[in-house]
């Protein structure tokens, strides 16, 4: 499997309505990290993952991205349901390399597989508006096993399920990450990037720290990011990118960064 390639955002903003819901964002996501996008609720961690994937558009500044990105959603945001089966909702991850009429007879053994990784054997038939909240999850994380993308986006991915699933899951991460795949995920629990993201990206719509987590996950830092949320101006338009871009050497080190604005920016985001 070659290298993934790294994900490079040049004076990156992205929002809804020509509202900005992150800005300002300069930096490498180098390949085979494995990230955490942390920050307050509404700091835009959501709205950077679906930039990343092309969901929503960039108001300015660019992306440079690799062509496989495999994308997990909030689990909130996909319907449960919809009548279909444990393996139909795994067997999606096979679409790009199967296409919508291919068989899925002789892909039967990595299904199986991919669903005994995540401890959903026997669960094949199972429709998956029966399954918990951890069940599901691990149904949505046989997908992604399937998609074999060497970029991963996870929104959210633990919250709401049981301890056991939780540590199964991050193994999973774990495993990918010493892959040489890049993981990145947007997270709310602070104990969980302490312990298991080596690299992390503090977001309050703009960019307050971005490298080793251990210098970017401090008290002082994590009080400007609750700051600056709450500052936010929901009704500001689109300002100069050029005019506050960060310096990416400020990233790339670990450095905090935050602006001062003279007036602020912003649209709501869910997460």
């Amino acid at each position: 499997m070659s290298a993934p390639a790294p994900i490079r955002l040049h004076g990156l903003t992205l929002g809804y309505d020509r509202h900005p819901a992150v800005h300002h964002l300069d930096g490498t996501i180098r390949a085979g990290d494995l990230l955490a996008l942390a920050g307050p609720n509404g700091a835009g961690k959501s709205t950077l993952l679906k930039g990343l994937t092309g969901e929503i558009p960039v108001l300015d500044g660019r992306i440079e991205r690799p062509d496989d990105i495999a994308y997990l959603p909030q689990a909130d945001a996909i319907d449960r349901s919809f009548p279909v089966s444990v393996m139909d909702l795994a067997a999606m991850g096979l679409w790009r390399r199967l296409g919508p009429w291919r068989s899925l007879r002789r892909a039967a053994p990595a299904l199986r597989d991919a669903l005994a990784v995540v401890g959903l054997s026997g669960f094949e038939a199972r429709p998956i508006g029966t399954l918990s909240g951890g069940q599901f999850r691990r149904a949505l994380f046989a997908r992604l096993i399937l998609q074999d993308c060497r970029t991963i986006l996870l929104d959210e991915p633990f919250t709401g399920i049981d301890a056991r699933t939780t540590d199964d899951l991050l193994a999973l991460v774990r495993r990918w990450h010493g892959e040489g795949r890049t993981v990145v995920a947007a997270l709310h629990d602070f104990a969980q990037i302490r312990t298991h993201f080596p690299t992390t990206l503090l977001l309050a719509r703009e960019p307050v720290a971005w490298g080793p987590t251990a210098r970017v996950m401090t008290a002082d830092n994590l009080a400007r990011a609750r700051s600056l949320s709450e500052a936010w101006d929901e009704d500001a338009a689109i300002c100069d990118g050029t005019r506050h871009a960060a310096p990416r050497e400020a990233h790339a080190h670990g450095h905090s960064h935050a602006h001062e604005h003279g007036h602020s920016h912003g649209h709501e985001d869910a997460a």
